[in-house]
């Protein structure tokens, strides 16, 4: 078989690049591990920037993002009974957008099967060849037959545990990487939201986050220790713990139920360089990992497809390789400024084992920075919205 790009990863980025491509005319492979009830089982994070969104309009798939996604033109920060409400729209004239992940993922299939372009699912032992040359290639088994694809170029889009960053040497790739000491615990469950808009809350308990799926569609998040077990916490022991971390009207008005879903995240941030070897290219978290807190994962695998896209559309229609070459560059230069506004959120809102009273007192201090100081909510928000790419 021959393509012109094959992208390792059936995930949103993997899904969004090989949408956008075929718009404009360029052929694409897709290789996924697992199967598609699977990749749509993934229970993720679901706030979108404008930049996504308009990449899912340019891409064709939209229609039912803009018809149910919730548009959210402000978020709320809580410590303890304190809070500041970060309004996106009069300091930046722009919004976010709640709709899940697992929604982006299904709105990207169901255009894919409406075209000619080929997924292939279950595949297994995927392996890149020859990326320094003008003719890679990928060699992978399905059922139990070896098969080989010849392309032009490969876009890694397979996560953090996929094989294609592995392709860049050792001597050539540097990792960069902290591993926060807790985790999230968080549910979903069939209940309203608490509150129309995402309640960030930090108190000496720890974080909780407060967020949606849909009107009748609730995710919420508590800080816990890296040894929790999902298990161990019953549901009540969760809406218990979360009532003493957000803020009194907020507990008086949350609505509770069984979980349909419960899981632990660890939070890490985690960079690779370069996003680029010879014909490979990476994408999203096969390249990057942010905590959840500022909202960038999905947000930053969007701007790393915007780049790649815009990147091999001037190579196949005007022969220009300039976007190829510097994809790496723009990339990385959006992504460590995501890194640092994830790693400040996280910083801002959480509590640290062995914290000092220092430590404690300083975020006492930023959080009346925010509240008083208007250019620090709208450097907040300029971050949260999305920065241009």
């Amino acid at each position: 078989m021959r393509t012109q790009v094959v992208i390792v990863g059936g995930g949103p980025s993997g899904l969004l690049l090989s949408q956008l491509l075929m718009k404009d005319g360029i052929e694409a492979v897709v290789l996924e591990r697992q199967t598609k009830a699977h990749v749509l089982g993934r229970i993720r994070a679901g706030v979108l920037e404008m930049g996504f969104v308009d990449l899912m309009r340019e891409a064709g798939v939209a229609e039912r993002l803009d018809r149910e996604g919730f548009v959210h033109d402000g978020a709320v920060l809580s410590f303890d009974n304190d809070q500041v409400r970060i309004d996106f729209g009069a300091l930046t004239g722009r919004h976010v957008t709640v709709y899940g992940q697992t929604e982006v993922t299904r709105d990207l299939y169901d255009a894919r099967d409406r075209t000619v372009g080929r997924t292939i699912f279950e595949v297994s032992d995927v392996e890149l060849h020859d990326l320094e040359t003008d003719k890679p290639f990928v060699t992978y088994r399905k059922g139990g037959e070896e098969l080989r694809i010849d392309c032009d170029f490969i876009a890694g889009c397979d996560g953090f545990h996929g094989v294609s960053r592995k392709n860049i040497p050792d001597t050539v790739r540097r990792e960069f990487e902290k591993v926060y000491p807790f985790g999230w615990l968080g549910i979903l469950s069939e209940t309203p939201p608490v509150h129309d808009e995402l309640i960030y809350a930090s108190s000496s308990r720890g974080f909780a986050l407060c967020s949606m799926r849909n009107a009748n569609l609730s995710r919420y998040y508590i800080q816990c220790p890296l040894s929790d077990k999902a298990e161990t916490w019953s549901d009540d022991a969760f809406w218990g713990e979360l009532r003493l971390r957000i803020p009194a009207e907020a507990a008086e008005a949350l609505v509770t139920g069984p979980s349909i879903e419960k899981s632990i995240a660890p939070l890490r941030s985690f960079v690779s360089e370069p996003m680029r070897w010879g014909r490979l290219f990476l994408c999203g978290d096969a390249a990057h990992i942010v905590p959840p807190t500022g909202a960038k994962g999905l947000n930053s695998a969007a701007s790393d497809v915007f780049y790649l896209h815009r990147g091999l559309t001037r190579y196949y229609a005007e022969g220009d390789s300039g976007g190829i070459e510097r994809y790496s560059e723009k990339a990385l230069a959006r992504v460590w400024k995501t890194q640092r506004f994830s790693w400040y959120m996280t910083t801002l809102l959480h509590h640290f084992p062995n914290q000092s009273d220092f430590d404690i007192r300083m975020q006492e201090a930023e959080i009346a920075h925010l509240r008083e100081v208007r250019t620090a909510q709208e450097t907040l928000a300029i971050n949260y919205v999305g920065l241009p790419y």
